[in-house]
């Protein structure tokens, strides 16, 4: 009886440590995933953000100076943030 109760501990504790690895392994793959994916999402919402403030800043310098550049920039920024947060609602990174 005392061979049996070994045996089966025994068979257990292999289970175990050729399992535990491999749940590690996929774990750290998700983080790795998930890190490179919020990565990418911050950068696109610069990127769209930044384009939005250029665009407006030179759309408001043609229509009224520096002063206008500089409102055409804010309004262009707050532009690009609402399109990124629409595209981010939509699925899209």
């Amino acid at each position: 009886m005392r061979k049996y109760f070994l045996s089966i501990s025994l068979a257990t504790s292999m289970l175990f440590t050729s399992v535990a690895p491999l749940a590690a392994n996929a774990a750290e793959q998700y983080r790795h995933h998930y890190r490179s994916y919020r990565s990418r999402a911050h950068r696109k919402t610069i990127k769209r953000v930044g384009i939005g403030a250029a665009g407006g800043a030179v759309i408001g310098a043609l229509a009224g100076g520096g002063k206008g550049a500089a409102i055409g920039a804010g309004a262009g920024a707050g532009a690009g943030y609402l399109y990124d947060r629409h595209k981010k609602h939509q699925g899209q990174p």
